[in-house]
């Protein structure tokens, strides 16, 4: 199942969904949107936010570390 994180180096919240991940065994691609102009236009185009991290499972966006939303993709 992909999933995807777009983050910036400086978000806490980022580096708590990335932990996550890593801690589940849980493989992921990160866009780091504070230096990738383009990523950052196609996170704000897909979640329609500005904020981060955006994580994106299997096709479901999901604004900020919400670990309860994060299981619930994963599971389905």
């Amino acid at each position: 199942m992909p999933v995807t994180i777009y983050t910036t180096p400086s978000c806490g919240y980022c580096r708590l969904a990335k932990d996550y991940f890593r801690q589940n065994g849980i493989s992921f691609t990160e866009y780091n949107v504070a230096a990738d102009l383009r990523r950052a236009d196609e996170m704000l185009r897909r979640s329609g936010q500005m904020g981060v991290p955006v994580i994106d499972v299997n096709g479901r966006i999901i604004v900020g570390f919400n670990q309860t939303e994060i299981e619930r993709a994963l599971t389905r």
